[in-house]
C-alpha cells in the first residue's frame, strides 16, 4: 500500500525532485517541522530553516536542499498515509500545507471558460436554477470562445465596447479581459489545511464546487522559486449574489487546500513545465456514488504566470514573509448532480483530487467549514512553539 501511495501522490520523477513542506509532529514537539523529501525519507530541517519562509529566502536555496543534513522522520508514503487517516484530528502525525508566513494570493477568471461561468453566477444572481439557461443565451450572444482575445489588447477593448452596447458587459469581463489581473486575498497566513485534510463549505451555501490549480511560491524579492496544487473552493451562490460577498465566499474554514509538498524550480523542472502541465481533477461521491472527471491545460491560461506574479508584487506592493498564487482554473462543474439544469455542488463527503504529473497529487474531503476542525495555530502559536523548542527564526 505505501509503494501505491508513493507513486499516486508524489511527482511521476518524484526520485529527482526537489520538495519541500511541513509536517505536524506530536510528541515532545506539538509542533510543525519544516521538512524535505531525500530519496523517499522525510527529514525534519526546521533546526537549520525554521519556518518555509525563511527556507525559501535563502540565495543557496537549490545547494542547501540538496545538501543540508536533517532529523530523519521516516517514508514519505507513511506521511501520505497517516495524513489520509487523520484528518479532522487536532493531534496526529500528519502534513500540513507547505507555507507558514507567507501571504496566500490567488487570481480569478484567468481562464475563458471559467471567465464565462463567473458572468453566469453574476446573472443567476447565485440562483444555481438558472444556469443552464443563462449560459445558453451568453454563448448565444457573447459566444463560448474567449480565448482568443489577449486581455488589454485592442481587440478586447473592441469587444467590451459592443458587450457595452449590447447590455451584456460584466465586471468578471474587466478583470477577464481588460489590463488588470483579479488577484485577491485567497486566505490568512497559517490558515491553509493541506493534503488529506478537510476542506470546508459555509454552511450557508447550496452551490459550490473545487477549483484545481497551480499555486506558485514566490519569495520576498518575487522570485519564482516552486509551485504546489491548490483547491480554491469556490462558493458559487455566494459570490453570484454579489462580488463584494468575495471574502464571505473565499475565505472561510479550510476553504483553501495546498500541497502536498512545494516542488522546487531547478534544470528539470521549471516555470515552462507548469506552462504546458495539464491539472486533472476527479470527484468522487462518497454517497451517491458519482464521480466527475475534468482537466485544465495550462496553455490556455490568459495571462502568462510571470504577469500575475509582476501584477501582485512590485514597487506598488511587497510581501516581506512571500506569498503563495493560485493561478487560477478553467475548471467550472456543470454536470447536473441531481435535478435536471442545476448543474453541480458539493456534497459531504466528497472526495477530491487535484494532481499533474510534476507535482504529484492532492487529495481532500469535504465537510462543513463549522465541523471541521477550526484554526488554532497561528503565527503567534507558531514562534511559542519554536521558542520553546530552542529554535531562533531569522
Amino acid at each position: 500500500m505505501q509503494t501505491n501511495l508513493h507513486s499516486s501522490f508524489l511527482p511521476a520523477d518524484a526520485s529527482g525532485a526537489l520538495l519541500v513542506g511541513r509536517v505536524w509532529r506530536t510528541g515532545p514537539v506539538n509542533g510543525p517541522g519544516v521538512v524535505l523529501v531525500r530519496k523517499g525519507q522525510v527529514l525534519d530541517i526546521t533546526a537549520s530553516a525554521p519556518t518555509v519562509s525563511d527556507l525559501l529566502e535563502r540565495d543557496d536555496l537549490l545547494e542547501f536542499v540538496r545538501n543540508c543534513p536533517g532529523e530523519p522522520l521516516g517514508e514519505v508514503a507513511g506521511w501520505l498515509e497517516r495524513s489520509m487517516t487523520a484528518s479532522g484530528e487536532a493531534d496526529a502525525d500528519r502534513l500540513l500545507a507547505p507555507c507558514d508566513l507567507q501571504a496566500i494570493k490567488a487570481c480569478g477568471v484567468t481562464f475563458a471558460v471559467s471567465l464565462l461561468e463567473r458572468v453566469i453566477e453574476e446573472q443567476a444572481g447565485g440562483d444555481a436554477s438558472r444556469a443552464a439557461q443563462i449560459r445558453h443565451e451568453l454563448q448565444r450572444t457573447i459566444g463560448s470562445d474567449l480565448s482568443a482575445i489577449r486581455p488589454g489588447s485592442p481587440e478586447a477593448e473592441a469587444l467590451k465596447r459592443e458587450l457595452i452596447r449590447q447590455g451584456t458587459w460584466s465586471q468578471y469581463m474587466e478583470v477577464g479581459i481588460g489590463p488588470d489581473a483579479e488577484v485577491f486575498s485567497k486566505a490568512q497566513p497559517m490558515s491553509a489545511v493541506g493534503f488529506g485534510a478537510d476542506v470546508g463549505l459555509h454552511p450557508s451555501s447550496s452551490w459550490n464546487n473545487p477549483e484545481p490549480e497551480i499555486v506558485l511560491a514566490v519569495n520576498s524579492r518575487s522570485q519564482i522559486v516552486g509551485a504546489t496544487l491548490g483547491n480554491d473552493v469556490n462558493l458559487r451562490d455566494i459570490e453570484g449574489r454579489s462580488a463584494l460577498l468575495l471574502g464571505k465566499a473565499k475565505d472561510n474554514n479550510g476553504s483553501c487546500a495546498i500541497g502536498p509538498f512545494v516542488r522546487l524550480f531547478d534544470d528539470d523542472f521549471t516555470l515552462d513545465t507548469i506552462r504546458s502541465s495539464t491539472v486533472s481533477l476527479t470527484i468522487e461521491g462518497q454517497e451517491d456514488g458519482f464521480r466527475l472527471e475534468g482537466s485544465s491545460r495550462m496553455a490556455e491560461i490568459s495571462r502568462d504566470p510571470e504577469d500575475l506574479v509582476r501584477q501582485t508584487c512590485g514597487a506598488h506592493h511587497q510581501y516581506p514573509d512571500g506569498f503563495f498564487l493560485f493561478l487560477g482554473t478553467m475548471f467550472s462543474p456543470i454536470q447536473n448532480r441531481g435535478a435536471e439544469g442545476k448543474g453541480f455542488t458539493h456534497r459531504l463527503g466528497d472526495r477530491v483530487t487535484i494532481s499533474t504529473p510534476s507535482l504529484g497529487a492532492l487529495v481532500n474531503r469535504v465537510q462543513r467549514s463549522d465541523a471541521i476542525a477550526p484554526w488554532t495555530f497561528g503565527v503567534r502559536a507558531l514562534y511559542r512553539n519554536l521558542s520553546s523548542r530552542g529554535i531562533a527564526a531569522s
